[in-house]
Parts: structure tokens; sequence; C-alpha cells
């Protein structure tokens, strides 16, 4: 065994014994032996045990943990402190910026222990309000999960997003004259993207891939015969094909869908498309309406599209109000006040649903009894000075281990509508997960259900639960299934809305906005839901203040009767 392993595996021991409080000499003296094995010139594993005892910083006890590792593979003491530690939480030792003790607070104090939830804490502001940290200490945090997350290759959508634009900008400079497009996983708005795709169409395909590979577009170009590879600073992989003008649209479309859409369409498609006008006409050809891009994963929509009974697909535009959002009374940066006037006057909404953490979410500051009658006095008194704009009384309630909501019906019957959702005890076996979630979707007083699985993409896979169930479930009650829009979340996953939608549920396009900017996370939302093949008809936030109020009133009616 080499050197580096060896001093790897004492730092990480010491890094071990500090999270868990040991004695402070001996973290220090494996810190500093660590250091010492390290910079060594010579292989210490040829070493004898009463040899290394001689080497300065290295001691007695820590040459007998060296031996122990060289013989056997491993140490018992730091396998027994190992077991005894959450993995994503021994994962956080390796992130930059963070030490132990910091990591400590992080787990014990505000309950995280993986490092996608830290990403996610630090995305909702709840990492400055822990003691030893700062806003620059949580930014940088973030900047090193996004860089760890990048190394694997695949990135978020809206991480992507900026830098897709501005490359497009750049590509179409470079080729002035040629149709461009984006092609594959981000034309299709999927939310992971492991490779950014272009299409260019030329007169003459020949100068265009020389003008591309010749460029500083991206870093190690390497041309492909039909254009260029590359990758962006943040190693994201880019590629720019280069194609006729005449056959633009056949590969647009080749191009853009799985390949399972591509063989189901041209499986109806007798001749050659080669020449095609437009997306369109290779559409008509295979006697189907035109699927948008975001619809083209799999043979899904091909029988829609046949019958001309796809979805009017929603819009951003289409959206009326903004449901599921944290305000300074829990763990939100802004007062309901600040985000009502933001959804009013910037985002021309219409109503602001209001839904801070229940009280059992003590890690965000979830509200008691007492401040919820204190934060209904304030909206009922916005309420009644807000021109053309309501706030709704809501609460993201945690959905409690045995399915409960975490206020007694008194205090659930004061709010206009209830966000259940999960917060706590993401392990549970699938069918209990399920009854669990199930328990709290017949609660009378659940509105909608929120972030159903709990994961977060790239670094968390969620519970699980038998979706059939639980959507149907929400048919027979009436609850809502929402989409959380957060790009970190993106949950309902766009596979099993046609399935919610062909049972009748609606769905609810919720930002979990933490501040004014969340908001904007309604656009991943909408995308989500567009593959999903969502319409506004289907959307609770697409329907109008006095719809929305209706609906609201008439569930609650039904409590009471």
């Amino acid at each position: 065994m080499e050197n580096k392993p060896i001093a790897r595996t004492l730092r990480l021991l010491s890094q071990l014994m500090e999270l868990h409080d040991e004695n402070p000499f001996k973290i220090k003296s494996l810190a500093n032996a660590a250091f010492k094995v390290d910079k060594l010139s010579y292989p210490i594993a040829k070493k004898s045990q009463a040899e290394m005892e001689k080497i300065d910083g290295i001691g007695k006890s820590t040459a007998g943990k060296i031996v122990e590792l060289i013989e056997t593979g491993h140490i018992a003491e730091m396998q027994t402190l190992l077991d005894a530690t959450p993995e994503g939480i021994v994962e956080m030792l390796g992130i930059k910026g963070i030490g132990p003790k910091k990591i400590v607070t992080i787990w014990k104090d505000l309950g995280i222990e993986t490092v996608g939830e830290l990403y996610y804490a630090c995305n909702e502001n709840r990492l400055i309000e822990a003691k030893g940290f700062g806003l620059k200490t949580q930014e940088e945090i973030a900047k090193v999960i996004e860089f760890r997350m990048a190394s694997n290759g695949k990135f978020l959508y809206a991480r992507v997003e900026a830098e897709a634009g501005d490359l497009f900008k750049k590509i179409s400079a470079l080729l002035p004259g040629a149709n461009v497009s984006f092609t594959g996983e981000y034309r299709r708005c999927s939310e992971i993207i492991t490779e950014l795709s272009f299409l260019a169409g030329t007169a003459d395909t020949a100068p265009g891939i020389a003008e591309l590979s010749g460029s500083t577009l991206l870093n190690d170009i390497a041309a492909t015969g039909n254009g260029i590879t590359g990758e962006t600073e943040n190693k994201l992989l880019v590629r720019i094909d280069v194609t006729s003008s005449p056959s633009f649209y056949s590969e647009l479309f080749k191009q853009t869908g799985t390949a399972e859409h591509v063989d189901a369409v041209t499986a109806r498609i007798t001749g050659n498309i080669s020449d095609a006008e437009s997306e369109e006409a290779i559409y008509q050809k295979a006697g189907l309406a035109w699927i948008p891009p975001e619809l083209r994963e799999g043979d899904t929509f091909i029988g829609k599209a046949a019958a001309n009974n796809l979805p009017a697909l929603i819009t951003y535009a289409d959206l009326k109000g903004t449901l599921h959002n944290h305000s300074t009374w829990s763990d939100g940066v802004n007062t309901p006040e600040e985000m009502a006037l933001y959804c009013r006057d910037q985002l021309k909404l219409e109503y602001l649903g209001m839904c801070d953490h229940s009280r059992s979410a003590f890690y965000a500051k979830g509200l008691s009894i007492e401040q919820v009658l204190q934060q209904h006095e304030e909206i009922d008194s916005l309420n009644s000075k807000l021109n053309g704009f309501h706030i709704f009384k809501g609460i993201e309630s945690d959905i409690l281990n045995d399915g409960s909501l975490d206020y007694p019906e008194e205090i659930l019957a004061r709010f206009d509508f209830i966000v259940a959702s999960v917060h706590s005890n993401l392990k549970m076996e699938k069918e209990k997960a399920t009854a669990r979630v199930i328990k709290a979707i017949e609660n009378p007083y659940t509105t909608i259900l929120g972030h159903p699985t709990g994961r977060l993409l790239l670094s968390r896979k969620g519970y699980d639960l038998d979706f059939k169930k639980v959507i149907d479930a929400c048919a027979v009650n009436n609850v809502v299934i929402e989409i959380n829009a957060n790009p970190l979340r993106l949950d309902l996953d766009w596979h099993w809305h046609q399935y919610a939608l062909d049972k009748g549920v609606m769905l609810s396009i919720n930002p979990d906005a933490h501040r004014n900017e969340g908001f904007l996370d309604m656009h991943y939302g909408v995308l989500a839901a567009r593959k999903g093949g969502l319409n506004k008809e289907m959307c609770l936030n697409a329907f109008t203040l006095e719809e929305i109020k209706k609906i609201f009133e008439t569930k609650k009616n039904k409590v009471i009767a």
C-alpha cells in the first residue's frame, strides 16, 4: 500500500473522531501523522511497526493502526465510527470549505444527512441561520457541490440554460445565414442534461464545419465528420452538427426525439423524408399531428397524435397564481408582504399561497399554533389593503410517521388550503411509505400532496412509493398533486403526469419559493409539466382568483359537512 492512501485513511479517521467528539489530543495526533506519512520520501509500508514508531510524528498507537491497515485493508476503530455515521455525512468530509465541526452542526442541528440535502439547504438559504455559517460560506459550499455534480458529467437543466443560450448566439454569429437549433435532451427540456447538442443547416457544410473547428467556442474541440465536439469550462459536453439546408428538418427531427420515438414515427412513413420542408410535414406524412419536442420521449403520445387528440400544453402565461411558498415566518428570506407585492407587481399574478413550514419542521423554524394565528392576522391585514391581489392562508404540513398531519383539526380548519409533505424518515420500505402517504391523502384537510418522493435530482433518489396507489388515492379524495418547480426536485416526476391526468387528478406547479427569486422557478415547473402533457385546464394554479377561491371553499365546506 502506498503512502497516499494510508495518509488519506488516517486523515479520515481523525475527521470521524472529531465528528463523534472523541479525545482532541488523539485527533490532533492522527491528523499530524497523516500529514507526515503523505510527505515521506520512502514507502512506509515497507517498514516494521518498530521502525514506524521511530518516525517523527507517528508514535506507537498510530504505527499499530498503520500496520493493521496494511495487513487487513481496514482499521477496526475507523469501521466502528463509519458504522455510526450516515454515508452522506462521510461524503461531506470531502467537501472543501466545511470541516468536521461545521458538519456536526449540519448533521445534528439541521438534520441534514446527504450532500443533496445540503445543496438544497444552500438554495433555501437555511445554512446561514446555523452557528458558524455565513452567506459567503453557504455560497462557496453550493459552488463546490455543483462542481462535484458536474464532474459526474450530468447537469441540471436549470444550470445549463444560460450557457446554452449564450452558445446558441455564438454559433449563430459564427455561421451567419445558418438555420440553428437545439437538439436532443435540451430541446426535449429533459431535467438532466448529459450533452448539449445543436444542429446547423447551411448551404455548404464543409466551410461551416471548418469555421467551427477553428473557433474558440469550446475547449478540446475535435472534428467528427459532421461537425465538432468539445466541452465548456465547467466540463459540459457539447456536440454541434452541420447539415445541408435541404436536410435540416429531417435531421432536426431525428436528432430531437429519443430513438424509440423516431422509430415509432418513421415506421408509419413510406418514402423519403430527407427533403422535408418542416417537422410538421414529417409528422403529417406519418399521419400524425405535430408532436412538440417535450413529448418526444418514447411512443407515449403517438396514439394521441394519430387521433389528433394531443393536449394543448400549458405555458408560463397560463399561470394565474403561485402556491406553496415560504416567508420569514419560517425559513424564507422575504416577508409575506414583500412576496405578495413581487407577485402582483413584477409577475402580474392574482394570488399567492403562503405555505410556511408546520411545527414539526424544527429545522426550518416551523410555526407553532400561536405563530399560525399571528400570521393569519397579518395576512388578513395585508388582504385588506392589497388591491387586485389575494394571499391565501396555507401551510406545508409535515406528514408525520403515522401519516397524520401536523396540527389538531381545529387549527387545520383555519387554513384555506394545506400542502401535505414528507420531510422526515425518508427510508421507509415501500409498502409502509405508501400507506403513510395515502393516510395523509385521505385526511379531509389535505388539498395538495407536496413533492411526493422528496427526491433531489443528481443527489437523492427519494423514497419509494407505489405511485399508482398514491395517485388513485388522490383521485378518490380529490387531492391535487404538486409539481414542485424547484429545478432540484421537479417532483412529481413527469413520467407519472399522464397517469394522474387520465385518473382525473389535477396538478399544481408550485415553486416552493423561499425568496422572491424563487418564484421564477415556475418556469422549470412548466417545462416539466409540458413533458408530462399537462394542459391549463388540469393545473390548479392556472385557475383565476375567483375560480380557485371556489375550489378551496368547496373543499372546506365538504369537510364541515
